[in-house]
C-alpha cells in the first residue's frame, strides 16, 4: 500500500499480540467480553502459529523501515496462558531469532495468573518476561467480580500463581481495577502484602453513554475518593521503593515530565494490537465504546503496521501523532497534564471522543490533592514544561523524594 512521507519517522514502542481469543475467567467488567463489542465471538480461540510468524515478520519490516532498535512484545488475550508454556517458549525463541541483529526485544505477559505452574515460571524466567498479574483485592472482593466460567471465584488460583513467582524470585506487577465504594486501605494493604514490584489502580471502563448509573450509585468522584486515602497512606507511611504507578506518573507530569501512561497526557499510544486472526487493531479497550471501533481493516497477512497511516486517520492519530484535545479541556488548568483522560472514557455515541473523561471530576480532584502534597501549582507545571525536560531518573525523582 502507498504510505505518506512521514511513515519512515514513526515508530511503535510495542506490539500487543492477542494470542488467545478466549479467557478461562468471566470478569464482570471485562471490556473484551462484557462490554459493547461482540466481535470476539467470530475469532479463533488461540492464535495459529502461521499468524504469529506473520506478525513477527511485520515487526521485522517495521524495525527495518523505521530503524528503531528496541521493541516490546506484549502477550495478551483473553488469557494468554491458554497458549501453553511450551508454545510460548517456542514463540519467544522464534521472535528473538527473527529480530536478532535488528532490534532488541523485551517480552511482557499480562495474565490473570490462574494457570501459572512450574513450567510457566521456568519459561518466563528463561525469556526474562515482565509479568503483570490482575487481582482486585482480598478474596471476597476479588471473587465477587473475577469468576471462572462456572461462576466460582479465582482468588485462590491467583494466589497460588503469585506464590510460585515469589518462590522463584520472579518479579511481577499487579493491576487492580478500582472496586468502587470499597474500603481503599483494606484493599491497598492487602495488595502490598503480596510483595509485587509495582501496583497500578485501573479506572473502570465506562463511557458517557454508560456512566450515569455509576455516578448515581457511588457519587460524583468515586475513583478519587478511593485513591486519595491510598495516596496519603503511601505518602505518609510508604517509600518510593513501593511503586504505585498511578501516583508516580501523576507526580512526574505535575513536576514537568512527560506521561509514561496512555491514560493521561493525550500522547500518541505508540502501539498496535494483533488479533488471533491477524487483524491489526488500535487500542483494544475501545471495545468498551462500540462494536468494531478498534478495527483498522488491515491484517498481518497482507499489510505492514505503517499501512495504518493510509487507511485510518483516527487510528493514525491515536497511535502515531496524537488526537486533538477535547474542546471542553482546552481551557482546563490540567490540560497539559491530564490531557482529557483515557481515550475510551471520552466516548459518547453522539459526539465521539470530543469529550472530557467520564472520570473528569475524579481526575481534577486527584490532581489537586497531589499538587498540594508536592507544593507545585498548575502555573509551576507549565513553566517547567516550557524548559528543556530533565531526565526523570535524575532531577524530578530527587525532587519527589525530597518532598515525600
Amino acid at each position: 500500500m502507498m504510505r505518506t512521507e512521514q511513515s519512515s519517522q514513526v515508530t511503535l514502542n510495542m506490539v500487543v499480540l492477542k494470542v488467545a481469543g478466549r479467557c478461562n475467567l468471566n470478569c464482570s467488567y471485562c471490556y473484551v467480553y462484557n462490554k459493547a463489542d461482540a466481535t470476539w465471538r467470530e475469532l479463533p480461540g488461540v492464535m495459529p502459529e502461521s499468524t504469529f510468524l506473520a506478525a513477527v515478520e511485520r515487526i521485522r519490516n517495521h524495525c527495518t523501515q523505521t530503524g528503531q532498535k528496541n521493541i516490546v512484545l506484549l502477550f495478551h488475550g483473553g488469557e494468554p496462558c491458554l497458549l501453553g508454556a511450551k508454545q510460548f517458549d517456542a514463540w519467544c525463541t522464534a521472535a528473538s531469532e527473527a529480530l536478532a541483529g535488528l532490534a532488541t526485544v523485551q517480552f511482557m505477559l499480562q495474565t490473570n495468573g490462574t494457570l501459572l505452574d512450574e513450567k510457566w515460571i521456568a519459561t518466563l524466567k528463561k525469556h526474562k518476561v515482565r509479568i503483570g498479574i490482575s487481582i482486585d483485592g482480598p478474596r471476597d472482593l476479588h471473587d465477587a467480580v473475577r469468576v471462572d466460567r462456572k461462576g466460582q471465584g479465582s482468588y485462590d488460583k491467583v494466589i497460588r500463581g503469585l506464590d510460585l513467582l515469589r518462590e522463584s524470585l520472579t518479579p511481577f506487577s499487579i493491576l487492580s481495577v478500582i472496586p468502587l465504594g470499597s474500603d481503599p486501605l483494606r484493599i491497598h494493604r492487602h495488595l502490598l502484602s503480596l510483595r509485587s514490584a509495582s501496583i497500578s489502580y485501573i479506572f473502570p471502563d465506562f463511557t458517557h453513554d454508560t456512566i450515569a448509573p455509576v455516578i448515581s450509585r457511588y457519587g460524583p468522584t468515586p475513583c478519587a475518593d478511593f485513591l486519595i486515602p491510598i495516596f496519603d497512606d503511601w505518602w505518609m507511611n510508604g517509600t518510593l521503593d513501593v511503586r504505585i504507578s498511578n501516583f508516580l506518573n501523576m507526580a512526574r507530569i505535575i513536576l514537568g515530565g512527560e506521561s509514561s501512561s496512555d491514560t493521561l497526557g493525550n500522547r500518541p499510544f505508540g502501539f498496535l494490537f494483533v488479533g488471533t486472526d491477524g487483524a491489526i487493531e488500535g487500542l483494544d479497550s475501545l471495545r468498551s465504546c462500540k462494536d468494531g471501533l478498534a478495527t483498522t481493516g488491515l491484517n498481518v497477512f497482507n499489510a505492514d503496521f505503517l499501512d495504518v497511516i493510509s487507511v485510518s486517520d483516527f487510528h493514525t492519530r491515536a497511535v502515531f501523532s496524537g488526537l486533538p484535545l477535547p474542546d471542553k479541556c482546552c481551557s482546563c488548568v490540567e490540560r497539559e497534564t491530564c490531557g482529557g483522560g483515557y481515550l475510551p472514557h471520552r466516548y459518547s455515541s453522539t459526539t465521539g471522543f470530543n469529550n472530557a473523561s467520564v472520570w473528569c471530576a475524579d481526575l481534577l480532584k486527584l490532581f489537586a490533592h497531589i499538587r498540594t502534597r508536592l507544593e507545585v501549582s498548575a502555573e509551576d507545571t507549565h513553566r517547567r514544561r516550557g524548559r528543556i525536560m530533565r531526565d526523570w531518573d535524575g532531577f524530578e525523582a530527587q525532587e519527589l523524594a525530597r518532598k515525600h
